[in-house]
């Protein structure tokens, strides 16, 4: 069985994954962009795998956005996005930067197109640095 690691920036959270993702998509909703503060979140999706808290599940806060299934899990120390179990346990989300080993698995699709940012079009043509701007 497949096993992953991950944690947040600061280190006081500390998680294991036990299995496979089915899915993984990058989604360009508005929510999912005021989530991560960028073009879109990076989340894993399984139907199967378990999520085991080794450290910090204490410092896990859960926000639902009122009257929508829109959900996501942090750090409150740093922030960092967590994994959540959701759908009443059927589902577990995982944003693929909070992991700390490589996966196989590839992004499904972009979703939420139509709802986008407008800045976000050919960013595979704006330049690209190996490092930090000098």
């Amino acid at each position: 069985m497949t096993k992953h690691s991950g944690s947040c920036l600061c280190g006081k959270v500390v998680f294991e994954i036990t299995g496979d993702f089915e899915s993984f998509y990058l989604c360009h909703c508005s929510r999912c962009r005021k989530d991560t503060g960028s073009a879109h979140a990076s989340n894993l999706f399984s139907m199967s795998a378990t999520l085991n808290w080794h450290t910090g599940a204490e410092a896990v806060k859960i926000f639902t956005l009122p009257e929508t299934r829109h959900s996501r899990s942090f750090c409150i120390t740093c922030g960092s996005a967590l994994p959540s179990v959701q759908m009443s346990g059927k589902l577990l989300v995982v944003p693929a930067g909070s992991l700390d080993t490589d996966i196989e698995i590839k992004p499904s699709f972009h979703i939420s197109m139509a709802d986008k940012a407008q800045w976000d079009d050919e960013l595979e043509k704006t330049p690209m640095l190996t490092g930090l701007p000098s």
